[in-house]
């Protein structure tokens, strides 16, 4: 069973959207069913790192809760690809003022390395856009 972009979540998520929330719930519960049954003996954390709670959810999401330094790894790539969204309207200068200083070059990035970055997350933007609101908007 595929957990990331699960067809049956996306097509639970429309519904939700849609103001559908029976529907949603219906359909979300299809995916928990599956899920379990899927995972009953099965691995399904995505985490990489040797971990004491590795495949326990509620107590890793507990402490990371409690401690509220960082989230877990498994929720990072959901989290960076909304940033990078909200990166865009900066240019990604936030990459400038984050870098630590002991890492940072002596010279600004090049422009064309950032319009590639650029690019590349406009690219990302547009297809979330089409996927959300069905908007065909093409960035010249």
């Amino acid at each position: 069973m595929i957990i990331e972009k699960n067809p049956i979540m996306l097509e639970a998520m429309e519904y939700f959207h849609k103001g559908d929330r029976p529907e949603g719930l219906r359909i979300q519960e299809e995916f928990c069913a599956a899920f379990r049954e899927a995972y009953e003996n099965a691995d399904h954390c995505s985490c990489t790192k040797d971990c004491r709670y590795h495949g326990n959810c509620k107590e890793c999401v507990a402490i990371h809760r409690a401690h509220q330094e960082h989230v877990p790894n498994c929720m990072r790539p959901i989290i960076n690809s909304k940033l990078k969204l909200l990166s865009e309207i900066t240019e990604h200068t936030v990459v400038d003022e984050i870098r630590p200083e002991e890492e940072a070059p002596e010279e600004k990035p090049e422009r064309k390395h950032r319009d590639r970055i650029t690019e590349s997350v406009m690219k990302a933007g547009r297809a979330h856009r089409r996927r959300t609101f069905g908007v065909k908007h093409e960035d010249k």
